[in-house]
Parts: C-alpha cells; sequence; structure tokens
C-alpha cells in the first residue's frame, strides 16, 4: 500500500523545505544555528500543516544526533521520564543533545510539562516542541523561559504552487500518471495555506480518476470533495475555518449561526479552553465599550470551565456565546489601541511632562517632576483642566465614541464635564 502523498514528499534537508523563508532562508535565525552545528531548545508555533515537525526531523538529520517524539495527545509523564532516560544513555561528551520532539506540546499537563524542566536545563536533551497555540497560554512560565518561539507561518501562494509542481514532477507514484493541473484555485483556497492539506486534495483527486490524463480543474476538485468532505480535514485542520466562522458569527450577531459552529467544535473535540479564550477576545474586540459586561461574562466563563469540564462546561459556552451575540457591539477600544500604537510608532518616544513626572527623591523635586500638578479629586466632580500628554498628542484623539447607548453615555459625561469648564 502506498503511503500518502504528504509523507512520500516530505523534505529530507532544509534545501527542499519549502516555506518560512524568515526562519531558514539564507541567513536567516534558524538556518544559521542549524548551520552552526548548534541549537537550543525551542518551541514551534503555527497552523497545522506548515512544516513544524518535518522542520524537526531535518535538524535532528542535518546535526546526525539522536532523535526521539512523543505525541502529547498519547504520552504521560511515564513515558517523557523513559525517553529522557534512553537519552541520557546516547548523550556523548562534546556530541549534541539528543533532540526531544514534542507534537502538540500544548496538550502536555503541567505535570507532564514539570518533568521535561531538569532534562531541558541540564542539556541531556533538546527540546523541541510543536505547537498550533500560543505557548504563552498553554506552557508553563519555567519551561517557555528556557525555550525560543519561532512563529511559522501558513504557506503563500508561490510555496502551495511549488508544492503541487515537486508532486506532478518528483513524486514516483504521479510521474507514472499523466496529470494535467489547468486550474489551481479551488486547490489553494481549499487548502488554506496548509501544505499537507493540499497534498491529501492532491491525491485524493488523482486517485479518484482511474483514467489517464488526469484533468484537474476548480470544478472537478470541488466535486471531489462534496463527494468526500473529510478529507481535506484529517485530524480536525478546519480548527481555524470553524473557530472563524464562530467568532464572525458573534459579530455578526446572529447567535444561532455561533451556536452551530460551537456545537461543530464541541462534537470535534475542540480544546474548550481555546473555545473560551476566544470568547474573551471577541468580548473586548467586537462587543467592548458597547456592552463592557461581555468581557465579564467572558472571563468567567473561562474560570468556570476549569472549574466545571466537560459535558456541563458546553452550557457554560453556549450561555456566553449567545450572550455575546446579542450584544451591542463596538470596535472602539480596538481601534484606538492600534490608532495610538500607529502613533506610537511615528513619533517615538516623546517626553512626559514634568508635572506628570513621579517624584520620589529631592533631586526630583528640585528639576520639577510633579510640580504643578492639579490632584482631580481635589475639584468639583473631580475633575480638572490640564495637559495629559506631551504637546505634540495634544490635539490628537485616539478614541472615537461609536453610536450605541452605552458609548453615548460616557461620551455625554466627557462633554458636559469639558463644557463645564
Amino acid at each position: 500500500m502506498n503511503k500518502p502523498l504528504a509523507e512520500r514528499l516530505r523534505p529530507k534537508t532544509l534545501d527542499d523545505y519549502i516555506g518560512q523563508k524568515h526562519l531558514v532562508g539564507e541567513g536567516a535565525i534558524l538556518r544559521k544555528m542549524i548551520d552552526s552545528g548548534r541549537i537550543p531548545s525551542f518551541l514551534l508555533w503555527g497552523p497545522p500543516g506548515v512544516g513544524k515537525t518535518t522542520l524537526a526531523q531535518i535538524i535532528a538529520n542535518t546535526l546526525d544526533t539522536p532523535f526521539y517524539t512523543l505525541s502529547a495527545i498519547n504520552s504521560g509523564v511515564k513515558d517523557v521520564r523513559e525517553v529522557i532516560e534512553q537519552a541520557k544513555k546516547n548523550r556523548f561528551f562534546s556530541s549534541n543533545s539528543p533532540i526531544l520532539f514534542i507534537d502538540e506540546i500544548h496538550r502536555f499537563s503541567k505535570s507532564q510539562q514539570d518533568s521535561l524542566l531538569n532534562a531541558v536545563e541540564t542539556g541531556i536533551i533538546t527540546l523541541i516542541g510543536a505547537t498550533t497555540e500560543n505557548p504563552s497560554f498553554e506552557v508553563i512560565r519555567p519551561l517557555l523561559s528556557r525555550c525560543q518561539v519561532y512563529v511559522l507561518k501558513s504557506l503563500e501562494k508561490e510555496d502551495l504552487l511549488e508544492l503541487i509542481d515537486r508532486a506532478i514532477t518528483q513524486d514516483s507514484v504521479f510521474k507514472a500518471r499523466k496529470i494535467d493541473i489547468q486550474e489551481t484555485n479551488a486547490l489553494l483556497r481549499f487548502s488554506g495555506g496548509d501544505a499537507r492539506k493540499l497534498l491529501n486534495i492532491l491525491d485524493l483527486v488523482v486517485e479518484a480518476e482511474a483514467d489517464d490524463p488526469v484533468i484537474i480543474k476548480d470544478k472537478i476538485v470541488t466535486e471531489r470533495l462534496q463527494e468526500n468532505p473529510a478529507a481535506y480535514d484529517k485530524g480536525g485542520e478546519m480548527h481555524y475555518d470553524i473557530i472563524s466562522a464562530f467568532i464572525k458569527s458573534i459579530r455578526g450577531s446572529n447567535p444561532d449561526a455561533a451556536i452551530y459552529w460551537l456545537a461543530r467544535m464541541v462534537a470535534g473535540g475542540e480544546d474548550p479552553k481555546f473555545i473560551a479564550r476566544r470568547l474573551v477576545i471577541s468580548a473586548s474586540e467586537d462587543i467592548g465599550l458597547a456592552n463592557p459586561n461581555a468581557l465579564l461574562l467572558a472571563n468567567a466563563c473561562f474560570d468556570a470551565l476549569q472549574k466545571i469540564g466537560w459535558p456541563e462546561g458546553r452550557i457554560i459556552l453556549a450561555e456566553t456565546t449567545i450572550y455575546l451575540a446579542t450584544s451591542a457591539k463596538s470596535n472602539s477600544a480596538y481601534l484606538s489601541i492600534d490608532k495610538a500604537l500607529a502613533y506610537v510608532n511615528e513619533t517615538g518616544n516623546l517626553p512626559v511632562p514634568l508635572h506628570l513626572r513621579n517624584a520620589p527623591t529631592k533631586l526630583m523635586k528640585e528639576l520639577d517632576y510633579g510640580k504643578d500638578y492639579k490632584y482631580a479629586h481635589n475639584y468639583e466632580n473631580n475633575f480638572v483642566e490640564q495637559d495629559y500628554t506631551p504637546q505634540e498628542v495634544k490635539n490628537v484623539r485616539f478614541w472615537e465614541p461609536q453610536s450605541n447607548p452605552q458609548e453615548y453615555k460616557f461620551k455625554e459625561f466627557l462633554d458636559k464635564l469639558r463644557k463645564e469648564k
């Protein structure tokens, strides 16, 4: 039985590796370390199908060092300790540390991650972890502090087209067929920047055609995937597509659609913490100041999930999802911080006005730090007009209230204070 196309085409060297030029291209940071023959422990963070596992294997081959691999889905503390013991036996003087690759390291519990600490710190192993989740949320701080984090990106169109060409021209099975690729839009669209998904789709379409030549057009690709919808979703790779639909349904104030996508994630075994984190983000980004209680509820949802767990946790997620979807929407806070960040990047580190500076020492007071600062609580309505920014920023408005009752109240309150003065 033939291996899947993605496995047959798995590159063995960096020169054959497609994508991630910012990390492994000529002169890039990870490429330099690999070429030098020594690498630190690090985490590869990125979406599925962008080459995390492949890159780890190439590094091990290039450095000619023992390579161990564990999957966080089916490995426990006992497995970790056994691998570390094996690594100790294979650790030779002046040689590179054996590499331990852990796929989906974000699924490791705290105790499992704790069991790695000493081996990583003492150099018994060089850890390479792969994760689709933000390591700052899922990896314990002591382990995170011992590892570099490198971000992998979805493959660009040019990368995917190169991959298609390689499949047609270099794969032994495909070379034996007459394959005519006339259109690539559907292949690229359904792959979503995921190399493995792209090759799975290509494999499916070619295998479905008994006779040569195999003509590949957008319509044919779409039809084949409709006949076998799971073919391009192996291992839950629609993870990002579905969470995107979920958040956009909340943003669009459609509770029925939001609940449908929530059900898809729950039924598919999605990590509930991942869903809860996205709800917290949505409460800030999309509901924002139009309903500040949304953030409180989303945060309470996140906390309650960790206390309750499954299956009742689905009800907590549903309640929060409906509340957010039916809340008034505002992205004024989101827009204001991005506008301010752009301004800061453009203007640099403008000095803090003297009257706003802290003056804990006598010298600072002599230099007029804090002089003439007006304490708002000493004035009527706890408000006093004074400058709170550098002169260059004085007339710049970063926050613009939007059309909803809550922000109208905020604006009315501020306008009244300023008018009275």
